[in-house]
C-alpha cells in the first residue's frame, strides 16, 4: 500500500476567534463573516427571543443585563479573544454609557475584551477624525433619533439624516434601495457616512458608494468587524468587497 501520508498537511493551526453577541433576529452573518481573514472563525451566540417590532423598545429589550450576560456565558467555552455585541440600536438606545454598561457585562462573562457596534463606530469616527456625519437608517423614525442623540453626546455633529421606518424584516432591502437611501442623507459638509443597522445588507455597495461620493462610508457590520479584529492585532479583508468581483448573485 501507498505511504500517503506526504499528501496529509500538517495543520490546520487553531483559528483566532472572535465572540459575537448577536440579537436575536440577526440574518446577515454571512456579511460579518466576510470581513474575516482565513485564519479567524466566528463564535456566534444569540440573545432570547421578543416577539417585538423593531423600535426603541425592541432595542432596549436587546440590552438587557441578564440577557446579555447569560447569552455571553454561551461563549466561554471556545475562549475568544474579543467579543462584540453586533447590534447597532440595542447598544446607542441608551446612550453611551448604555453601551459601555453592555460590553463592560461582556467582557466580565467572558473574560475576553468586548466592543459594541455603537463603540465600534465612535472608535472608527475616531480613527476618521470625523466630527461631522450623515446617517442613513432603515430605522423608524423615533429611532433614528436616538442614534442622533448618542451621536451628539460624544460631540458629533449629524448634519444630514435619512431613514427607511421600517419595523421589521430590515435584512430584506436591496442594495439599490440602501445606496439611495445613503444619497439622500449625505451632505456636501458630511465628512463621512454612517449606514446604522448590522441586519441592512450593505457589503459590495461600501466602495462603489465611496467612490461616488467622495467620502467615507461606515457601515454597521463594517466598523463591528473592524473593531473586533482591531482587539486581535488585524485588519479588515476587503478584497470582494466590490460587485463587479463578487459575481451575478451578489447583484
Amino acid at each position: 500500500m501507498a505511504n500517503i501520508s506526504r499528501f496529509i498537511p500538517e495543520g490546520p493551526a487553531p483559528d483566532r476567534v472572535i465572540g459575537v453577541v448577536n440579537p436575536y433576529d440577526m440574518a446577515l452573518d454571512r456579511e460579518l463573516w466576510r470581513w474575516m481573514p482565513d485564519d479567524v472563525s466566528l463564535a456566534v451566540a444569540r440573545t432570547p427571543h421578543h416577539p417585538l417590532v423593531v423600535d426603541e423598545i425592541m432595542a432596549s429589550a436587546l440590552g438587557d443585563d441578564a440577557e446579555i450576560r447569560s447569552t455571553a456565558r454561551c461563549l466561554t467555552a471556545v475562549e475568544p479573544e474579543a467579543v462584540v455585541f453586533a447590534c447597532t440600536s440595542g447598544s446607542f438606545v441608551n446612550g453611551i454609557e448604555g453601551a459601555r454598561r453592555i460590553s463592560a457585562a461582556i467582557a466580565e462573562e467572558v473574560g475576553a475584551p468586548a466592543v459594541t457596534t455603537s463603540e465600534a463606530l465612535l472608535e472608527a469616527l475616531d480613527a476618521l477624525g470625523v466630527t461631522r456625519l450623515a446617517i442613513a437608517t432603515p430605522y423608524v423614525e423615533r429611532l433614528t433619533a436616538r442614534l442622533e442623540d448618542f451621536l451628539a453626546a460624544d460631540g458629533r455633529t449629524v448634519v444630514g439624516t435619512a431613514g427607511l421606518g421600517l419595523d421589521r424584516l430590515i435584512w430584506h432591502v436591496p442594495y439599490a434601495t440602501t445606496a439611495e437611501l445613503v444619497r439622500r442623507a449625505d451632505r456636501s459638509d458630511a465628512q463621512a457616512v454612517f449606514v446604522s443597522c448590522t441586519n441592512l445588507p450593505t457589503f459590495h455597495i461600501i466602495a462603489a458608494l465611496e467612490d461616488e461620493l467622495g467620502k467615507p462610508v461606515l457601515t454597521a457590520n463594517q466598523v463591528t468587524a473592524w473593531a473586533g479584529l482591531r482587539r486581535l492585532g488585524l485588519p479588515l479583508v476587503t478584497e470582494d468587497q466590490r460587485l463587479g468581483s463578487a459575481g451575478p448573485a451578489a447583484a
